[in-house]
């Protein structure tokens, strides 16, 4: 027996075996007015509703719907409002430019634009066909009781195009399919050890990977979500003590974050032996590992992935046969990438690039053939990564063949900053490259040749990228140079740029 797998199963699951439970908890500090805390009939009956309304508009089977929101009980719902009635969800990251959201919007056809009212203004010249602002519950929903048109499900159906940053300097939509969702959620949960004992924070933005699948995997299981909208650390340690949170996902940047607050909280740190906290991006320093388990006293698990991934590929946990270790011991083993998640083959390339196959791999990039047909070559899904595979089978990510940085884990094309600083007319030759930070993980470096006669100072060529991009892909420094490293044929010998800051240490990446 064939039987399709789809988001469906996780919101009828919820339903039936969960139907009573709190599935999720609002945000009450937003612009627009939170939803009540929502059992999971709720959820379910929300997302029918959407769909219901998606049928009033005519938006058909296969059309996409793109959200712009921070973290919220809307958005939540949409994942399965929308996706689990055959459209295609489009997750737009809330910090782009006007500009980057119109190319989104344009590129993946949508005709259907969900917008967050505190973004509303920012993005007024950014439209579609239909344009809702959420919490305008009366356009987004179908009045109770009109249901849906049923919808024959297709497991290779795309289910959701996440935009990210790779090497050129436009974002690629990566067409992530029900099978992928399926089976990223089965395989994250049964590594993260999730239950319907487990509350989870929502830390991670849900545009990010579809919130690297939790959505689906907390559903799924009946976990009681809870919506943070905007990371604080504080704030994280104060919805862990009030709601019971169990677990979450996280950036390294939001580790140093808690690490921070806690220094300062007042009486026992919150969650001690009980929270386990996911993290991704890029491994954070050995240091800040041990320090989640002798300050915070909580489980710190590693995972390496990419949006195009789904993005579960290896999961680092800590292992029986470690109990035995110190605490810096055991960071030490905890820093790697981990082993192959189940149902996920790795290899490595000639020149050691990362190659995985498994379920989890894109489908593709939406409208871009021959950038998937280069990412998926012979087979495996070419990663961009250069990493180690140990005897005991544990990936370790040495540097990035990709021209991508990952800050407070965000993907940032190189290119795509070297264009916007090549913009500004005093500048003649740029360089943008990573550079290692302790609280970010990597930086963004501008090394900047001015044209004859030109001046120009930091602070001004900051203000140019921050006017013209989003802030997160703005340089943090930029060093004015004479002249760039180049090949005899003229092309930039980046590595060689890069050399001087990554001195000392065994990997290129941070």
């Amino acid at each position: 027996m064939l039987v399709p797998m789809t988001v469906c199963d996780f919101i009828d699951r919820a339903r039936t075996v969960y139907g009573d439970r709190v599935g999720v908890v609002d945000e009450p500090d937003q612009v627009a007015a939170p939803l009540p805390d929502l059992t999971y009939a709720d959820v379910a009956a929300l997302a029918r509703r959407q769909a219901a309304r998606l049928d009033e508009l005519g938006i058909g089977v296969g059309e996409r719907v793109a959200i712009v929101s921070h973290n919220a009980a809307r958005m939540l719902v949409s994942f399965f409002g929308v996706c689990g009635s055959g459209r295609v969800l489009v997750p737009v990251n809330f910090r782009l430019k006007p500009e980057e959201v119109r190319y989104i919007v344009e590129h993946s056809g949508a005709r259907v634009l969900l917008v967050d009212p505190e973004v509303d203004e920012a993005l007024a010249s950014v439209s579609a066909e239909h344009r809702v602002v959420l919490g305008d519950d009366e356009a987004l929903y179908a009045p109770e009781g009109v249901e849906p048109r049923p919808w024959e499900p297709d497991e290779n159906a795309t289910a959701t195009i996440n935009y990210t940053s790779g090497t050129t300097a436009r974002p690629k939509g990566v067409q992530i399919t029900h099978r992928n969702i399926w089976t990223n959620a089965l395989t994250f949960g049964l590594h993260a050890g999730v239950s319907d004992r487990d509350v989870y924070l929502h830390t991670l933005p849900m545009f990010h990977a579809n919130g690297w699948g939790m959505p689906f995997v907390a559903t799924g299981l009946g976990v009681t979500q809870v919506v943070l909208r905007k990371v604080d650390g504080a704030e994280i340690l104060r919805r862990v003590r009030d709601h019971g949170v169990t677990y979450l996902c996280a950036a390294p940047a939001v580790v140093n974050a808690v690490l921070d607050a806690a220094r300062s909280w007042e009486g026992e740190i919150p969650g001690r032996d009980r929270v386990r906290i996911i993290v991704a991006g890029a491994p954070p320093p050995t240091t800040t590992v041990a320090r989640v388990e002798s300050e915070l006293g909580w489980e710190f698990i590693q995972i390496y992935g990419l949006t195009e991934t789904s993005p579960l590929l290896t999961i680092n946990r800590r292992r029986a046969e470690w109990d035995g270790l110190s605490v810096e011991e055991r960071a030490e083993r905890l820093v790697r990438a981990g082993a192959p998640a189940l149902g996920v083959s790795l290899a490595l390339s000639p020149d050691h690039e990362v190659l995985a196959r498994s379920n989890v791999v894109l489908e593709g990039y939406w409208e871009q053939p021959e950038e998937s047909a280069r990412a998926l070559e012979d087979g495996w899904f070419h990663t961009g990564d250069g990493g180690t595979v140990g005897k005991d089978g544990y990936l370790t990510i040495s540097d990035r063949k990709k021209d991508v940085i990952i800050t407070g884990g965000e993907n940032v094309s190189s290119i795509e900053v070297e264009d916007v600083i090549f913009s500004h007319p005093a500048v003649t030759e740029v360089a943008v490259i990573g550079v290692p930070d302790e609280k970010w993980g990597e930086t963004i470096k501008a090394l900047v040749v001015l044209a004859p006669g030109e001046s120009l100072t930091e602070a001004e060529l900051v203000a140019w990228c921050k006017e013209r991009a989003a802030g997160y892909k703005a340089p943090t420094s930029v060093e004015f140079r004479e002249q760039l490293a180049r090949t005899a044929t003229g092309k930039l010998q980046k590595f060689k740029l890069r050399a001087p800051y990554w001195e000392g240490r065994e990997r290129q990446v941070n």
